[in-house]
């Protein structure tokens, strides 16, 4: 039996925080005369570092721009929210897939909860986000590297 065999894998969520956000308005106070029909986009990016042998930093990265008409934007919203994982006993593409996937997932509605925060201390209606599925994101980022795992 290998020493591989003997080990179980493990995970466990340490801690999850803001690591940065920012809100801007460039458009206020003009802004809140216009009628809102607003065109918003999301843009999600992920991003680990190795803390040590069994601990992992993960940050998902939320950026949200919100225009009104086709030109400048009426605000701009990002939030970086980052966990500490304990992860251990996994092999190379499994340790991909929970960083590159599960971590985002575990993240994604507190970064949620921050942006809607943000949205609305800067006195916009509430921006409620859609759930995003991190696997598919994580298969297609898998399949443009040419079947590599993402590390």
């Amino acid at each position: 039996m290998s020493e591989q065999d003997n080990t179980s894998a493990t995970f466990s969520l340490q801690r999850i925080y803001v690591k940065d956000s920012s809100f801007e308005s460039p458009k206020a106070p003009q802004s809140f005369r216009q009628e809102w029909n607003p065109t918003v986009n999301m843009e999600l990016n992920t991003k680990h570092t190795q803390v040590d042998e069994q601990h992992f930093e993960v940050t998902l990265i939320v950026t949200i721009t919100a225009r009104n008409d086709e030109e400048d934007a009426v605000y701009l919203a990002e939030v970086q929210q980052a966990g500490i994982f304990q992860i251990a006993g996994l092999g190379p593409e499994e340790m991909s897939h929970t960083l590159g996937s599960f971590c985002p997932s575990v993240l994604f509605p507190y970064a949620r909860e921050a942006v809607d925060s943000l949205v609305i201390k800067g006195s916009f209606p509430p921006l409620m986000l859609s759930p995003v599925n991190f696997d598919a994101l994580y298969a297609e980022a898998v399949k443009q590297r040419g079947d590599q795992p993402i590390n």
